[in-house]
C-alpha cells in the first residue's frame, strides 16, 4: 500500500457529535497493566444508546482485557469508565459480558434460564419479558428444553437473551461466535443485527474478524498491538439492514479491502 492510500480516509469520521449525556459508556484514558506487563495504554471510547460500536485488534493485543475492565471485572490502573453517566466500581448486571461459548445453567430449562435474573431482582414482569425474548430469539418452542439438548447456535442466542432479560442499557461481547461454524455464525449475525436494532441496546463488540466487525458495527475502533491505544476510529457507512446480502456489496467489499490492509501492514 503506497503513502497516499495509507493517508486516504476510507469512511466518514465528521457525523454529528452526540451530546456526552448521551452516551451509555464513556471510558477515558483507560490504562492496564498486570506487573510489568503493560497491556491497555490510553484507550478512549464512547458507546451511545442504540449503537453497536465493533473494536477490532490482533490476538493479544489487550482486547478482553479491555472488556472485564469496563464490564467493571477489573479496576483500571488509570482513567475512568462510566456507565449510564456513573462511574464503574465493580461489575453488575446493568452491563453484562457474554464470551465465546454459553454460559447457561445447565440443570435449568431455557425459560428458567432466562427468568432467574429478573425474578431474583423483584421483576414482575419477568415471563412477560422472557416470551417475548423467546418469541425474538426464535426459541419459543425450545422453552422447556435442557441446555444439553440444544444447538450450539441455540445455546449462544439462549445466552444473549439470558443477559437481555434483565433490560441492561449496555452489552458488551468478547467474540461470542467465535465458536460456531461458517454458516451458522453468520445467520447468529443476521440475527444479532435484528435483535439489537429492535431493542436499541448499546452494544460493544470485540471481535478480531474484520467481515463480522464490518457487519454489525456503526463504528469501528481499530486497537494497535500491546500496550493497546485507539489507532483508528471509523463511521461505517452501509446500507441497512445489514445481511448475507451486504456481504457482496461494493461499499463492503471496499471498506473490508481498506481495513484488512491497514490490519495486516500494522
Amino acid at each position: 500500500m503506497n503513502q497516499a492510500e495509507r493517508a486516504a480516509p476510507i469512511v466518514s469520521t465528521t457525523a454529528a457529535p452526540i451530546a456526552p449525556a448521551a452516551h451509555a459508556l464513556v471510558a477515558t484514558a483507560v490504562a492496564k497493566s498486570y506487573g510489568a506487563l503493560s497491556v491497555l495504554a490510553q484507550i478512549d471510547l464512547t458507546v451511545s444508546p442504540g449503537e453497536v460500536v465493533a473494536v477490532l485488534g490482533p490476538s493479544g493485543c489487550g482486547k478482553s482485557t479491555l472488556l472485564r475492565v469496563l464490564a467493571g471485572l477489573e479496576p483500571p490502573d488509570r482513567g475512568r469508565v462510566e456507565v449510564g453517566g456513573g462511574p464503574v466500581r465493580g461489575p453488575s448486571p446493568e452491563r453484562p459480558m457474554v464470551v465465546q461459548g454459553a454460559t447457561l445453567f445447565p440443570w435449568l430449562s431455557l425459560r428458567a434460564n432466562l427468568e432467574w435474573r429478573p425474578r431474583a431482582s423483584g421483576d414482575g414482569q419477568a415471563s412477560a419479558i422472557v416470551d417475548e425474548l423467546l418469541e425474538a430469539t426464535g426459541l419459543s418452542g425450545s422453552a422447556d428444553l435442557l441446555p444439553r439438548q440444544l444447538s450450539g447456535g441455540m445455546r449462544q442466542r439462549a445466552a444473549i437473551a439470558q443477559v437481555l432479560a434483565n433490560r441492561p442499557p449496555l452489552l458488551l461481547l468478547d467474540e461470542p461466535f467465535g465458536a460456531l461454524d461458517a454458516q451458522t455464525r453468520l445467520r447468529m449475525q443476521e440475527w444479532l443485527i435484528g435483535l439489537l436494532a429492535a431493542r436499541r441496546t448499546a452494544t460493544l463488540l470485540v471481535t478480531h474478524d474484520v467481515e463480522e466487525a464490518l457487519l454489525l458495527g456503526h463504528r469501528l475502533l481499530r486497537l494497535s498491538h500491546r500496550p493497546a491505544t485507539v489507532l483508528e476510529e471509523l463511521a461505517l457507512d452501509l446500507s441497512s439492514p445489514r445481511g448475507r446480502a451486504t456481504l457482496s456489496d461494493p461499499r463492503f467489499v471496499e471498506l473490508k479491502a481498506s481495513v484488512l490492509s491497514r490490519v495486516l501492514d500494522a
